[in-house]
């Protein structure tokens, strides 16, 4: 039975890596698979999906305006498919979540997200948030905070280091701009100590 599954973390978890060698056991097997991921998150290239740890492949591309059943549809027209997988899952617009569960439901086709759960400032992404509340099941990708404790927020630095509270929800970047925190040193990174 297909399902919509939601496997979420803060920055540099290993979401895509997961991802990457989840699609890679489907083709060892002589499945296909079909990866989506934002069109606007370049980092790797356009329309390319990579890891920190230097493995990557091609993808089609989502944005704002994709209808994800019709491409998930179109995908399964042109031949089998056994698996969907989306990255940057967070940047998925609501509606979008919903259409990735009528796939699920309607055509059949187990759809596997990956993305984060919450921005710099503690708040959900609403495409996380659509996801929470229509996955079939959900699963924490963990990291480690500096301290050793389990990494559940994120601080976004500016570029001489300081912790930013403010601006806009997305902002592309990596290491240079993001850093994992259990929620207590989130709290003492952003004065709320």
């Amino acid at each position: 039975m297909a399902k919509l599954y939601f496997h979420y973390s803060t920055m540099n978890a290993g979401k895509s890596t997961i991802l990457l060698q989840a699609s890679h056991n489907y083709h060892e097997r002589g499945m296909q698979t079909y990866l989506l991921t934002a069109r606007f998150d370049n980092r790797a290239g356009p329309g390319r999906i990579a890891s920190r740890i230097g493995i990557g492949t091609e993808a089609d591309c989502f944005d704002a305006s994709s209808d994800m059943f019709e491409k998930i549809k179109d995908r399964l027209a042109s031949g089998p498919c056994a698996c969907v997988f989306v990255d940057e899952a967070q940047f998925l617009a609501p509606a979008q979540v919903w259409q990735l569960a009528r796939a699920v439901d309607d055509l059949g086709v187990p759809i596997m997200c990956y993305g984060l759960r919450v921005d710099f400032r503690g708040e959900l992404f609403p495409g996380s948030a659509a996801l929470l509340a229509l996955a079939d099941e959900m699963r924490e990708v963990r990291t480690i905070c500096h301290c050793g404790r389990k990494a559940t927020m994120v601080v976004r630095r500016d570029s001489a280091g300081r912790v930013v509270m403010s601006g806009d929800q997305v902002q592309i970047g990596g290491n240079e701009t993001y850093e994992s925190l259990c929620r207590r040193h989130w709290r003492i990174a952003t004065g709320d100590a």
